[in-house]
């Protein structure tokens, strides 16, 4: 009998390892479907059945970084065999950079999009985990009066759309000058990550035992000497996995960005899209675009990746 069971559970594990592997594959085929075609020629791109099997060409890449234009003539050999290298890549697409009237290539502008996500991101992330934290150490130490009901009316502000409120958002913005800044996206995406940093951070604060804070108090501590010396060093992981969460809310977010700017504060999201070839969409360099918008993310959450598994697991286990 105990043969028959230990047969049963190695098998019982195999499935259960073959569910995981297929699972992950599934999930993991968009990432590859996009990577595979950032790396493929304009005409392989769509075609079907899909071409898997290809020789991998930075060209999307180098047309991503540079404003591009159909070439009316063909080049001749002693100017094609002049020209650097990426830029032969993009005159045998059947395309050419464009220049201004100094001669000068002209870049596009997915850098200037791509550090606006960055400093927009990284920004309203510090802020709403900041605020987050602050607002979640008080509710959880200190007797505040209808707590239940704040609690429930910051939670109220991730009931709605954002969507909904996009209109509104943009007139009012308009009015106060915050149109197409910096500062409108950060403080927009504050307000929406701040509320799911107070529950999230809450939670984790309330598992911290307060005999700790007790403790150093009686040992001359201030109050917030021990917020920023005790609790703060044992609520990191909640912190991590807190951050990670708002950053790629704020990363990732189309709507407000499309919506409430234009150009000088606009988002990489909005701008990716837009990349027009020789008379149809370059999904080629839409997905080289889409490939390094990613690195970030995935850095950020590679970095922080013991601290978020210990994050999400915190608490679970109670003495």
């Amino acid at each position: 009998m105990a043969v028959v069971s230990t047969r049963a559970g190695r098998i019982g594990n195999r499935l259960a390892i073959a569910a995981v592997i297929v699972i992950t594959l599934i999930f993991l085929s968009p990432i590859y479907w996009i990577t595979s075609t950032a790396f493929k020629p304009l005409l392989l791109s769509t075609t079907v059945p899909p071409t898997i099997v290809f020789e991998p060409q930075v060209t999307p890449f180098v047309k991503l970084f540079v404003k591009r234009a159909q070439l009316t003539a063909p080049v001749d050999q002693a100017t094609f065999d002049a020209a650097p290298w990426w830029e032969q890549l993009v005159l045998a697409g059947g395309e050419r950079l464009s220049r201004n009237g100094q001669g000068d290539v002209v870049y596009s502008a997915y850098p200037d999009r791509f550090v606006n996500s960055l400093i927009i991101a990284i920004t309203s992330t510090l802020l709403a985990v900041s605020m987050g934290t602050i607002t979640a150490y008080g509710f959880s130490r200190f007797r505040v009066k209808g707590e239940a009901d704040l609690l429930f009316f910051i939670l109220s502000t991730r009931m709605l759309p954002p969507i909904v409120v996009a209109i509104p958002m943009f007139l009012m913005y308009r009015a106060v000058g915050l149109n197409d800044t910096h500062l409108g996206l950060i403080l927009l995406y504050t307000a929406f990550n701040v509320s799911f940093a107070v529950w999230l951070m809450k939670g984790f604060i309330d598992e911290i035992p307060r005999e700790y804070e007790e403790a150093a108090l009686v040992d001359g501590y201030t109050r917030m000497q021990a917020f920023f010396k005790i609790v703060l060093p044992e609520a990191a992981t909640g912190i991590a996995a807190t951050a990670v969460f708002c950053f790629i809310t704020a990363w990732n977010e189309y709507a407000f960005a499309l919506i409430l700017t234009n150009r000088r504060a606009q988002t990489a999201p909005p701008f990716i899209p837009s990349q027009i070839g020789t008379g149809l969409q370059d999904w080629t360099v839409i997905a080289a675009g889409t490939v390094l918008f990613l690195l970030p993310v995935a850095i950020f959450t590679f970095l922080l990746r013991n601290h978020l598994l210990r994050g999400m697991s915190f608490g679970a286990i109670r003495k």
